[in-house]
């Protein structure tokens, strides 16, 4: 019964991201990325749902709802404080943790959260729902594959993770939206040119999540693992 629980709060996560997709499509090719404040409150209302879904119907108590707030907090600070580096920003990796600990329902939350609120700071715009695309499906991947338990275990392969998912995942999902954004004439040439200056910023971004993982990674994790066998919250996972 638990493993068809843990099922069903995963396919519900998994039908959100699909519709999160769908959202960022419609915006790209419906409303010309005009309405990208309207796409992103879709996406927010979205990353709420397989939250909820965890809960099997109970409403989520303060605690869940505020330890997850602090996470998204955590985030959007630690990128605001690096703001003067570009690309070299603690936030993937905490969004990583965030799916490592609580879940991989909580970390698409605060992956998707974390770049929506951030952008207050630094600037919304038709890039903010791809971002937080790609920073949900980030935090849920995490929470997919590892574990708190077996952490300290893989941390290295933890952090190679997420120099992929920082290059990989959001660099080429954020690269797609420059695409979609500026080439006004699709071609491989004009491609291939968005997705190879991307690269740098990616390999930064890629390294900045690697090393943040290893320097803070475990201690965020333990902490939080304390505060859930504490207060008994956030045992979807």
């Amino acid at each position: 019964m638990k493993i068809n629980r843990v099922l069903n709060s995963k396919t519900v996560a998994a039908a959100a991201i699909l519709l999160s997709a769908l959202l960022v499509a419609a915006g790209v090719f419906l409303l010309e990325d005009r309405k990208y404040m309207l796409i992103s409150m879709g996406i927010v209302i979205l990353s709420f749902i397989p939250f909820a879904a965890m809960f099997e119907g109970k409403k989520p108590r303060a605690r869940e709802i505020t330890v997850t707030a602090v996470m998204i907090a955590i985030a959007v600070v630690s990128r605001a404080a690096f703001f003067m580096l570009p690309q070299f920003k603690p936030m993937t990796a905490v969004v990583i943790i965030s799916g490592i600990a609580l879940g991989g329902e909580t970390g698409f939350v605060v992956g998707a959260m974390s770049a929506f609120v951030s952008n207050m700071l630094v600037g919304q715009g038709p890039w903010t729902p791809w971002q937080m695309f790609a920073l949900g499906i980030i935090g849920f991947i995490s929470g997919l594959i590892f574990t708190e338990q077996n952490f300290q275990k893989k941390k290295l392969i933890v952090g190679i993770y997420g120099f992929l998912a920082a290059f990989l995942i959001y660099g080429f999902i954020v690269d797609t939206s420059t695409i979609v954004m500026t080439v006004y004439r699709l071609n491989f040439q004009a491609v291939l040119a968005v997705y190879l200056a991307g690269v740098p910023f990616n390999l930064i971004h890629g390294a900045a999540t690697f090393i943040f993982l290893m320097l803070i990674g475990n201690s965020m994790i333990r902490k939080l693992s304390r505060i859930k066998k504490k207060f008994g919250i956030l045992h979807g996972k």
